[in-house]
């Protein structure tokens, strides 16, 4: 199977070598060792302020933006600005009412991009911080760091980046952006299986943590931070997952760190929408303020249904399914983890395939 989907993605032969292993006893030395290089490694990849920390939460990206809710904001003294553009900006929306933070929700059209207008629209008043999931991943939007770091700045507003499918994907500077937290995710651009939802915490977010009660024991992230002092997790991690992170991490360092990984992913993206182009295929591709880690596709004369269970079925190829009501006219394709422009051709090939036949059963059977 060829996998299209945004996570999990296709890891390197190495990473997949590390998975084959038994899991190790952690409590060791030798892992702690690993685990202090995948800190370093991982806010040297993410351009972190002098002084961050990283932490390795044991759970999915949807945990890691749940610790950082419950960790970094008070429900008596923060009120945060939020996202709110897609699924996964509403899924932030929704944990901080869950939990109690009062929010100002900024609402976008589904698929549009963020503008000055919509920041000059806010009463700041008294918000004290602003939650984005810089690409909004359901809807395969990329949002503008520059701006957001901006409006963040003028206002002091504390700033949590849900960076789970960006991060390597698209550009990416958290000191440039001024950003306090950076969650990302092993199963996106890491490619590496999922378990494993790394957060890098500023300076004034590793303050904010200790001077916060921490209402969560699994989360705790106080307990994190001083676990990771040492090198080692509160509880019991998934351990393989975290020495396959060290391969992939040191890898993409060796390999010209972030920059590269963006660069490769970009020309991934690109050549898969130049091909879709000159394919002459019936759908519709969503490209204002794309994110090079997925392309939004709108295929209003093809069910996309149809269409992901004959790729699935007959081709060998997972593309990534939307939910909702758009479930049978939309669909995504990903361009992160191990693709080479090889499975571009191969995918492109089999959709023109696929809707010939598709169109012709819709036709035969409009003819009946």
């Amino acid at each position: 199977m060829i996998n299209f989907a945004v996570g999990p993605v296709p890891s390197s032969e190495n990473v997949r070598a590390i998975g084959s292993l038994d899991t190790p006893y952690f409590r060791t030395p030798e892992f702690s060792h690993t685990m202090l290089e995948n800190e370093q490694l991982l806010c040297s990849l993410a351009h972190a302020p002098e002084g961050s920390r990283a932490i390795f939460p044991t759970c999915s990206g949807t945990g890691a933006m749940e610790a950082a809710i419950m960790g970094l904001l008070d429900p008596i003294n923060d009120k945060a600005i939020v996202v709110d553009g897609g699924s996964f900006g509403h899924r932030f929306r929704s944990m901080l009412e869950l939990h109690g933070i009062d929010n100002v929700p900024i609402e976008l059209v589904p698929g549009t991009p963020l503008t000055e207008a919509d920041l000059e629209s806010i009463n700041v008043g008294d918000c004290t911080a602003f939650l984005v999931n810089l690409g909004e991943t359901s809807q395969g939007v990329l949002y503008d760091a520059s701006l957001i770091g901006r409006f963040c700045r003028e206002h002091d507003l504390f700033l949590i980046v849900d960076g789970i499918s960006s991060f390597l994907a698209d550009p990416f500077d958290m000191e440039s952006m001024g950003a306090d937290v950076l969650i990302t995710d092993a199963q996106k651009a890491l490619a590496c299986p999922p378990g494993v939802a790394p957060m890098v915490l500023s300076p004034d977010a590793v303050q904010r943590a200790n001077s916060l009660t921490q209402p969560c024991m699994y989360l705790n992230l106080c307990d994190m931070l001083k676990n990771q002092e040492r090198g080692q997790t509160p509880f019991t991690p998934a351990v393989t997952t975290l020495l396959q992170i060290h391969e992939r991490l040191a890898a993409l360092d060796a390999a010209g760190g972030a920059k590269a990984e963006v660069a490769r992913c970009a020309d991934v993206a690109n050549d898969f929408r130049n091909r879709i182009f000159s394919a002459g295929l019936p759908f519709q591709m969503r490209l204002a303020s794309p994110s090079n880690a997925v392309t939004y596709i709108e295929s209003p004369y093809v069910s996309a249904k149809a269409l992901f269970a004959l790729l699935k079925d007959e081709y060998g190829i997972w593309l990534c399914p939307n939910g909702g009501e758009k479930a049978d006219t939309s669909f995504r394709v990903g361009h992160i983890g191990n693709h080479p422009l090889s499975d571009n051709v191969l995918l492109v090939a089999a959709l023109v395939d696929a809707c010939g036949r598709l169109e012709s059963k819709h036709d035969k059977e409009a003819n009946k």
